[in-house]
């Protein structure tokens, strides 16, 4: 008898207990839930990002340098901008840029979408080639910068005997890495030979998304396999290609590593691009409110021209 009253106290004192847990459970609605899960990666999302970008905005309007942190800070207004963009030697390393985005990107674009449309017709051992086709990829930036380096050599470089075999050439009359005018073709073979395969995969499954139906009305319709090509692969591959083009293009704009590797930059200012300017401008000379002038202009430059790109993307997948 004892103990099913104290069972009963027990069952008693808890049943008001859970409908007010409950009521407050349910209080909360599927929005408030969703915020409260996702508010933690938010604030850690801004205090990583978000904080920076604004610390970089305001030191780029003062004289602030990074090995004087306790001398005055001196608000200086535009002038870093200006003085910017009037320096010959910034817009020299942005047309090395620009010549660096423009050549990756078409041999990257090209050699990826031919790879694709191989690697489509599913013969024989085709996985087996995929995956070597992709293993550039999957190395490191600073295993390839090395690799390469040691591929370049003139005296006992692999590179140099393949080219004297075809050409005719002494193996060590030239140097890729050396030479004014082969050092910036040379770090474009480089960046083509690792993320050509990524460019593949992109295309690739833009050609698996075409449905094989499509193909199987124009073959009824008596089409050659070049009238298929340009009416239906290219046109629903496009955007996949575009994709890829978008994707390479925002890398190689702010690419670093493999030029740092491979040149760093020489000979001369040859291979210079933006970003060896700005490392050089905030770890060599310590200008960090000169350098973060710069690092804002160049992130207007990418999302501007980003954002225009995007544009033109979404028109051509409306189509």
């Amino acid at each position: 008898m004892n103990d099913l009253s104290a069972s009963s106290q027990i069952t008693y004192r808890a049943v008001p207990v859970r409908p007010a847990v409950a009521r407050r459970i349910r209080g909360l609605s599927d929005q408030a839930l969703a915020w409260l899960f996702i508010t933690p990666t938010i604030v850690l999302l801004l205090a990583i990002n978000i904080f920076p970008l604004v610390w970089t905005i305001y030191l780029s309007f003062t004289n602030y340098r990074a090995n004087r942190a306790n001398a005055p800070t001196i608000w200086l207004g535009t002038d870093w901008y200006q003085s910017i963009l009037t320096d010959p030697d910034i817009w020299a390393a942005m047309q090395v840029t620009a010549h660096f985005v423009i050549w990756t990107v078409l041999i990257e674009t090209v050699l990826g979408f031919g790879l694709a449309l191989l690697i489509d017709k599913k013969f024989r051992g085709h996985g087996m080639w995929t995956t070597i086709i992709l293993l550039p990829m999957m190395l490191s930036p600073a295993v390839v910068g090395n690799f390469w380096t040691f591929l370049y050599q003139p005296q006992i470089g692999l590179f140099n005997y393949v080219v004297a075999f075809f050409t005719g050439r002494a193996a060590s009359s030239f140097q890729m890495l050396g030479d004014v005018t082969l050092s910036p073709w040379a770090i474009v073979v480089v960046d083509a030979w690792m993320w050509t395969p990524y460019v593949m995969l992109i295309c690739l499954a833009g050609l698996r998304s075409i449905p094989d139906y499509i193909y199987e009305a124009a073959e009824v319709d008596r089409a050659s396999n070049w009238r298929q090509f340009w009416s239906i692969t290219l046109p629903m591959a496009l955007p996949f290609i575009m994709l890829a083009v978008l994707f390479r293009g925002i890398e190689n704009f702010k690419m670093f590593d493999m030029v740092n590797l491979l040149t760093g930059g020489g000979p001369g200012s040859t291979t210079e691009v933006a970003s060896i300017t700005l490392k050089r401008a905030a770890f060599e000379s310590w200008r960090t409110g000169y350098s973060s002038a710069f690092a804002i202009i160049l992130f207007v430059t990418v999302f501007g021209l980003a954002n225009i790109y995007v544009k033109a993307l979404n028109r051509v997948k409306n189509r």
